[in-house]
């Protein structure tokens, strides 16, 4: 399993993504955003930051760069690709994931740990995850509100889409605990076929003991757990 983590203009967590593999034993690569070719990763990563400056909306912009022609193709074949953060952003406006990510309902940039109970059995970055656990992990961003129309979020239920929840250090999932206003405390969606999904917390940022903060290593264990049998 190769991973490729693509670098837009503005992307400032794409060093994150690619040390944290690498700390994980896992061959990791860097992908301009003008490429053409995936060069031989299976594994796409599309990570946090503000690509092109977040104008017009967040991931509007980073949709339309060239190596996202591959990385579409890509995910219509069935290969793997999670977006962090803003990566989440750019999965929405790509229609790779159902939603759109709207201004946080304070109006403000939220940065801090929070807490996420995982929700789905069958996608591959939760499905052996403890789900009665609460895991701290960092966020950082302006525009992370989940937003959906009621149908799709009833399909998203229905399918087993919803990755994780924002909640409280007791695994409670309240409106307390919503940093930003999401939609039925959605923090993370997949899309129908399971093998693409974005979360707007960092899991990269809570991986290296260095930090004092494990619970985000323990998720992407899991992940690669499930890809790499």
């Amino acid at each position: 399993m190769k991973f490729g983590v693509v670098v837009f203009p503005g992307s400032n967590c794409d060093q994150d993504a690619v040390d944290t593999l690498t700390l994980m034993g896992q061959p990791v690569m860097k992908l301009w955003h003008k490429d053409h070719d995936l060069q031989g990763c299976d594994f796409i990563i599309l990570p946090g930051g503000f690509a092109h400056g977040d104008y017009l909306r967040t991931g509007a912009i980073a949709r339309f760069s060239p190596i996202m022609n591959e990385v579409i193709a890509h995910a219509n074949r069935g290969g793997y690709l999670m977006g962090i953060c803003n990566g989440f952003q750019v999965l929405a406006e790509a229609r790779l994931v159902p939603g759109v990510l709207l201004r946080n309902i304070s109006q403000k940039y939220v940065c801090k740990n929070i807490y996420l109970k995982p929700q789905s059995s069958s996608v591959l970055l939760t499905a052996g995850l403890d789900q009665d656990r609460a895991f701290k992990i960092p966020i950082a961003h302006g525009d992370g509100r989940y937003y959906t129309d009621a149908d799709t979020l009833k399909q998203l239920n229905d399918n087993d889409q919803v990755i994780f929840r924002y909640c409280d250090e007791t695994g409670a999932i309240t409106d307390s605990a919503n940093p930003n206003g999401s939609l039925d405390n959605i923090a993370g969606v997949s899309n129908a076929t399971k093998n693409v999904f974005g979360l707007m917390p960092h899991p990269e940022r809570a991986a290296d003991p260095l930090l004092g903060n494990m619970d985000g290593r323990i998720i992407l264990d899991q992940l690669l757990s499930s890809v790499l049998v």
